[in-house]
């Protein structure tokens, strides 16, 4: 599929799509037509081009609703992103029914979007937030999710891929657990839906948090997903226009259902329908595709650096197609910036898990996060880079 890819043509090897994925002719060509052809406000108008929004707008609900296998349309609403999402999620709902004492729990290797709203809630209701272990591999285990519970544990907190050791959580058994013991979870899928099938139903996931641009979509536009009767009892963080159904001088005011209750705002219009052809794009190429073609690629990379001695890899037995790691004796920051010398793109730094430095005993790594559309000859330039012997004196 690389052919749909205009960022494909330039001479670069794109290794960094944990952070963001590059855009099909699908989307840019989808952007074009609204913007020219029929460029109206959405759920405002009843004129044809209007009328035409309002259908295009509310198909790509659809099929984001089959495409995580939600009940109902109802049960999806658009944000931002997926830290727009989750913030919804902690403030909009857990806000109104934790009280003091009642525990968090995360792991060490959240991100900062699933971390710091917890740090700002538990200030303001006086709540415990304790970490998950990981294990010598840095991955959560139901053993150690059974162990970290306590009676007072309400909610667990956690990405089901997270973004720099790319662990694959085991989130049904996690969920299946936390429900016989009263516990809601919320799932951070930004690593996990773009590369992943993920079935809310099947897993029966409480909240789902993820973002278009991660999936070959849009920046600016996320979903959050909630099980109808959760839903039913979150607070708006926005209030205004498109999620009123009236209102007086007096204050009385009736307020939409869902998912309008939650979308208050002119929406980000042409980049929610043109997500949805997007996913139409990932349905038509596979989940099961898309998820097989990255192992094979993780391994074939995995085999190829382990060869070179100077690598520290820290997650070489994950599941997912982030593959972090370091060269010994080089910042990690420098050895992206040699990589970028051969046009090769990839991640350094903390990932935006501040924390996870405590288990993995480093503060900064090299993150290379592959896709369907990246190839072993890629991989094959990027391991004969690390193999070079001058590669100390190079980035000096």
């Amino acid at each position: 599929m690389r052919e749909d890819f205009p960022m494909l043509k330039k001479d670069i090897i794109y290794f960094d799509n944990g952070a963001t994925t590059l855009k099909p002719n699908v989307l840019i060509e989808s952007l074009k037509d609204y913007y020219e052809n029929y460029s109206a406000n959405a759920h405002r108008g009843d004129y044809d081009i209007s009328l035409k929004v309002d259908e295009m707008y509310e198909n790509t609900r659809k099929i984001i609703k089959n495409f995580i296998n939600a009940k109902k349309e109802s049960e999806i609403i658009f944000t931002s992103g997926a830290t727009d999402s989750l913030n919804k999620i902690i403030f909009g709902y857990f806000k109104n029914i934790l009280k003091e004492n009642d525990e968090v729990l995360l792991t060490k290797a959240e991100h900062a979007s699933n971390i710091l709203p917890w740090f700002e809630l538990k200030d303001e209701l006086k709540l415990n937030i304790n970490y998950i272990p990981l294990n010598e591999d840095y991955e959560v285990t139901l053993e150690n999710v059974k162990k970290s519970i306590t009676k007072n544990t309400k909610v667990i907190s956690i990405a089901h891929i997270s973004n720099v050791v790319g662990d694959i959580r085991p989130i049904k058994e996690i969920i299946e657990y936390a429900h016989k013991n009263n516990i809601l979870v919320i799932i951070d899928g930004a690593q996990s839906v773009p590369h992943i099938k993920v079935d809310v139903q099947d897993l029966d996931i409480d909240f789902l948090a993820f973002s278009a641009h991660k999936m070959c979509g849009p920046t600016g536009v996320g979903v959050l997903y909630g099980k109808e009767e959760l839903l039913n009892n979150i607070k708006p963080l926005i209030y205004g226009g498109g999620m009123n159904a009236s209102f007086d001088y007096d204050g009385i005011r009736i307020y939409k259902e869902l998912p309008y209750l939650l979308e208050a705002g002119t929406p980000n219009i042409a980049d929610v329908i043109a997500f949805g052809k997007v996913v139409e794009y990932i349905n038509n190429i596979g989940m099961d595709i898309i998820e097989k073609t990255e192992q094979e690629l993780k391994k074939y990379a995995i085999e190829k650096l382990e060869q070179n001695e100077n690598l520290i890899i820290y997650n070489k037995n994950s599941k997912s197609g982030i593959i972090t790691l370091n060269y010994k004796e080089v910042f990690a920051q420098d050895l992206a910036i040699y990589l970028n010398k051969y046009n090769i793109c990839v991640r350094a730094g903390n990932h935006c898990a501040k924390i996870l430095k405590d288990e993995l005993k480093v503060k900064n790594t090299c993150r290379i996060s592959m896709y369907f559309y990246n190839t072993k000859e890629e991989i094959d330039k990027l391991v004969n880079v690390l193999n070079n012997k001058n590669i100390k004196d190079e980035i000096i």
